[in-house]
């Protein structure tokens, strides 16, 4: 079926792997010998050292060789799958040909020795993977793994050929015109990656995400499942502000009750806390008592979908996209736990954050916090409100305070930095900083991916879109020497024309915005 060519190939990489491992496991036996009987440090190499960076040697290729062999296995499984439908008869009733499917299923399931449900979805997925062959390109050849690959497999999921062809060719091919920024799928750990991969889901969906969020709201629920040990699972399924509005309000509370004298820590406290609400009983110290520190949230939302002019998605801090509604509704209904993010239509950059407190020192944590996201250690997902901005050059060694010299850091992770030889790279106003490990290895930054926002009937077009002077020969040197200026419509302002302490500065972003009608129940 023209697939086994590229189980060969595979298995090539799966035979150069494992000869790799054997040298590793050579140079390590005979390191351990020769500093068994004293030699080798005299010859400089410091064994210790050698014998250290062969474990992480050997593990980055065991990563590889397990992405390698899953590669290999899901080709296999979705061959089998293949085959199975080719035996099946061309006449074969729906009954038949739904029992040929099931017993394939079941056959993989007692071959790997896992549930009929795991075995379905191993199935699926890996027909999927195998139908985007970017995605199985970089499975097989060990650049990326398993997980990631489901993460792809997952979010194509209800999308058509096209849209999940521009998915695949927007994280997996360098040369197409939108190629992500920073980091290779590979490099990000599969939540951070799951999250990129998501946001532009949302973006690019046919179906508005306003439509999606309204089936959502009306699947919306609460679980419970008993566990072992006298122990439970409640869960709820809530839209994303409710959702992202409790776990706020129950870690600052959290964070209130944190004194010398309480033994519980943060993560014992949150269940304390929400159990003590849901149930009216109050904690040991009543809750009308405990100081609760504001957890500032932040709110990115395109200028013309806060005016009600567009649908497109806005971005909850530490949730992912939200619909414009929603975000609407945060932002202009008086919640000052919400800071809004305006975005420049031209080229989807920030313009402005919060309200009257423009380019103080609190606005400038609020826009590294935009523009890192989480933590920016590599695999770490820390979002909390918790984590510090710190200098990347450090202000005794000529550091400066601005943007460019700052990163979000867990408190973990800070204090790594400065007991460890783990370096911070360079940071720009929008792209958060990579990092090199003691051993010398360096880890991309995750960079944000900003788009031009959706210009709304009736207004000018994008900077793209105007005409090329006749002077400029070609497109590139009108790009270059466009000037900056607003048509020639009064009902509009270039944002670059302002200086700092021009009033409107105050005056703009305090501006209340009309709510539109939600397009939950009024759109088809």
């Amino acid at each position: 079926m023209g697939i086994s060519g590229g189980v060969g190939v595979a298995l090539e990489g799966v035979r150069a792997s494992v000869a790799a491992l054997d040298a590793l496991e050579r140079e390590d036996a005979s390191l351990a010998a020769g500093a068994a009987v004293g030699f080798g440090v005299g010859a400089g190499v410091d064994v210790l050292q050698r014998r250290y960076e062969i474990r992480l040697e050997r593990l980055e290729l065991t990563s590889r060789l397990e992405a390698q062999l899953a590669g290999v296995k899901a080709r296999d499984a979705a061959d089998a799958a293949g085959f199975q439908e080719a035996m099946t008869p061309p006449d074969a009733s729906v009954q038949d040909r739904t029992y040929a499917q099931m017993s394939v299923v079941e056959e993989i399931a007692a071959v790997l020795t896992v549930s009929s449900a795991a075995a379905g979805a191993l199935m699926e997925q890996s027909r999927r993977i195998c139908a985007l062959p970017l995605v199985l390109q970089a499975l097989s050849t060990g650049t990326m793994s398993w997980q990631h690959a489901r993460v792809v497999a997952d979010e194509t999921e209800g999308l058509d050929a096209v849209g999940a062809a521009g998915l695949v060719a927007h994280f997996f091919d360098p040369a197409a015109p939108d190629a992500a920024r920073g980091a290779a799928p590979g490099e990000l750990v599969p939540s951070r990656f799951r999250a990129k991969v998501r946001g532009w889901r949302e973006r690019h969906h046919p179906e508005s995400i306003q439509k999606r969020h309204a089936k959502g709201v009306a699947d919306r629920r609460m679980e419970y499942t008993p566990d072992r040990d006298g122990m439970a699972w409640v869960s709820l399924y809530l839209p994303g502000d409710t959702a992202c509005a409790i776990w706020n309000r129950t870690t600052a509370t959290a964070r209130g009750l944190q004194c010398p004298g309480e033994e519980r820590t943060l993560t014992q406290l949150r269940p304390d806390i929400a159990a003590s609400l849901l149930l009216g009983a109050g904690t040991a110290t009543d809750l009308a008592e405990i100081p609760t520190p504001r957890a500032d949230v932040l709110v990115t939302v395109p200028v013309f979908a806060l005016l009600g002019a567009t649908d497109e998605p806005a971005v909850l801090d530490g949730f992912g996209p939200i619909p414009a509604s929603m975000a609407r509704k945060l932002v202009a209904g008086g919640a000052e736990s919400f800071y809004r993010v305006l975005v420049d239509p031209r080229d989807g950059a920030p313009l402005e954050i919060g309200r009257k407190n423009y380019r103080l020192t609190g606005s400038i944590k609020r826009w590294i916090r935009l523009r890192d996201a989480q933590c920016t250690f590599p695999g770490c997902t820390n979002k909390t409100p918790d984590n510090e901005t710190d200098h990347l050059t450090a202000w005794q060694d000529g550091g400066t305070t601005n943007v460019s010299n700052l990163a979000q850091l867990c408190r973990k992770h800070h204090r790594l930095k400065h007991h460890s030889q783990w370096t911070p790279g360079p940071a720009t106003s929008k792209d958060p900083p990579g990092w090199t490990s003691p051993t010398g290895r360096h880890y991309n930054p995750e960079q944000q991916e900003s788009e031009p926002t959706h210009w709304p009937p009736g207004t000018w077009p994008p900077p793209l879109q105007w005409a090329v002077p006749r002077e400029c020969q070609c497109l590139e040197a009108s790009l270059e020497h466009l000037p900056q200026w607003e048509p020639d419509d009064d009902r509009y302002v270039d944002l670059n024309d302002l200086p700092a302490d021009d009033p409107l500065w105050a005056e703009f972003p305090a501006t209340q915005f009309a709510l539109v009608p939600d397009a939950i129940g009024v759109r088809s």
